[in-house]
């Protein structure tokens, strides 16, 4: 059974599939731990929110932590292509 979320009435942090995690899952793995990661990841697939997570992370410059399914490295490589846009833009 698939739960909706409706985002206009619920903050995305509080529809996050993260909350709901033990013990067994770091958001905050160290860069060489790849299960870590993965196990992370995992959750953050499956998370109706993780756009979101993921936009604030990188707009924030969030620099540790799996955000939105992305590593930092990932997110770095996002963000400047963002920025390039930003700047074309303007």
């Amino acid at each position: 059974m698939t739960t909706v979320i409706d985002l206009t009435v619920t903050p995305w942090r509080e529809a996050a599939s993260c909350l709901d995690v033990t013990d067994q899952v770091s958001f905050f793995p160290d860069k060489s731990d790849l299960l870590g990661i993965a196990k992370a990841k995992a959750v953050c697939a499956a998370c109706p929110v993780a756009d979101e997570c993921l936009s604030w992370a990188v707009e924030s410059n969030q620099s540790e932590g799996i955000w939105g399914g992305h590593t930092p490295k990932e997110r770095r490589r996002i963000r400047r292509r963002w920025l390039e846009e930003i700047k074309k833009a303007s």
